[in-house]
C-alpha cells in the first residue's frame, strides 16, 4: 500500500538542515550518477529559490525548484525537477509540475528541458523555445509557458 504523499514548499532559509540534505541528496542521485552527468548542481541559485517537494514518510519523493523572474532567465523559472525512480511512472511529475506551476502564480514560465522530456512539458502547456543545445552532455531545450 503506498503511503499518502505530504507537499513541502518553503524558501531556503526555511529549509531544515536535514531536509536540505535529503533534496541534495536525490538531484544527485538522479542527474549526477543516474544521469552520468558531472555537473556542479550546487550553482549558488538554491538560495533564492522556492523548493516544492512531495515525501511520503520514507523519504523525498519528488522535488523542483522555481527561480524569481531574472534570476536565470527573464521570468520565472523551474528547474532541477526530479521523481525518485521508485515513484516514476505514478504520475508525480504531472503533479509536481502542476504545483509548481501553481506556485509560479501565474507568471511566464521558462524551463530547460532534457530534450527527450518536450512532450511532457508541452502537455503542461509549454512550447519550445530554442534549438536543441548540450547541456553537460545531454540534449536539452529551452520550453516557456505564457500566461
Amino acid at each position: 500500500m503506498a503511503m499518502a504523499l505530504t507537499w513541502h514548499d518553503a524558501r531556503f532559509d526555511e529549509l531544515a538542515a536535514g531536509t536540505l540534505y535529503d533534496l541534495l541528496a536525490l538531484r544527485s542521485r538522479v542527474f549526477v550518477v543516474e544521469q552520468r552527468c558531472a555537473y556542479d548542481d550546487l550553482d549558488g541559485l538554491d538560495r533564492v529559490a522556492r523548493h516544492l517537494w512531495a515525501s511520503d514518510g520514507t523519504g523525498i519523493t519528488a522535488y523542483l525548484r522555481i527561480l524569481p523572474a531574472g534570476t536565470k532567465y527573464a521570468e520565472v523559472s523551474i528547474g532541477r525537477v526530479v521523481v525518485a525512480p521508485a515513484h516514476r511512472g505514478t504520475g508525480l511529475g504531472r503533479e509536481l509540475m502542476r504545483r509548481g506551476i501553481a506556485a509560479a502564480a501565474g507568471a511566464a514560465i521558462r524551463l530547460g528541458a532534457q530534450a527527450h522530456l518536450e512532450r511532457f512539458y508541452a502537455e503542461l502547456g509549454f512550447q519550445r523555445a530554442s534549438e536543441v543545445y548540450d547541456e553537460d552532455g545531454i540534449p536539452h531545450v529551452e520550453m516557456i509557458r505564457r500566461v
